[in-house]
């Protein structure tokens, strides 16, 4: 009853906090919105946090390095979910892919998820000029869009992983899926895949 509580609110947040926005839905050169997935590897990695977890935010930077790794090897497809355990992520999710639409690549994805979960543990970035103020001092572009399609993604894949709460990750591969939850389990089970 609680993870249907959990989705409910996961729903209705992504609903009512994506508003349309300036710009079109395109990314750079592509003619889609931009959507987090990285890599061609036949291993599909979906990686589910929220800014403002602390456990995210700790595990964060341990992340990077195993993920660039695994991507450079073509071991894995990466796909970033943000889930929005907290009011203020859809927020910054929508930054997260504004940026994206600017510069798509993994590296860019790596860097922009950084800040903005440094700056989520300071909680001094809660709206909009001020999000935008940090991706400025951090040289980051951004260039806003309609986010919904991927907000609709994200809920989709929420709903097929059912995913309660973050870091979680949700290994696919070979017909099947596998949820690791924790940052020790989430870095082992990574680690693995090398």
């Amino acid at each position: 009853m609680r993870f249907i509580k959990i989705l409910v609110t996961v729903l209705l947040v992504f609903a009512v906090v994506a508003p349309a926005t300036a710009g079109d839905s395109s990314a750079p050169g592509s003619g889609k919105s931009p959507f987090p997935a990285f890599g061609a590897g036949p291993v599909e990695v979906r990686l589910y946090s929220d800014y403002f977890c602390p456990p995210c935010q700790q595990v964060e930077p341990f992340l990077d390095p195993i993920l660039k790794d695994l991507l450079l090897k073509n071991v894995i497809r990466l796909v970033l979910v943000d889930f929005p355990m907290h009011n203020e992520t859809p927020l910054y999710a929508r930054y997260f892919l504004y940026a994206l639409k600017s510069r798509s690549d993994v590296d860019h994805a790596l860097h922009v998820r950084g800040t903005l979960f440094r700056a989520a543990a300071g909680k001094e970035y809660l709206t909009a000029p001020k999000v935008e103020g940090l991706l400025k001092a951090n040289r980051i572009p951004y260039a806003a869009f309609e986010p919904k399609p991927v907000f609709d993604r994200y809920n989709a894949l929420m709903q097929e992983d059912k995913v309660r709460g973050t870091p979680t990750i949700v290994i696919v591969r070979g017909g099947g899926k596998e949820t690791f939850v924790g940052g020790a389990d989430i870095i082992k089970a990574l680690k693995g895949l090398k």
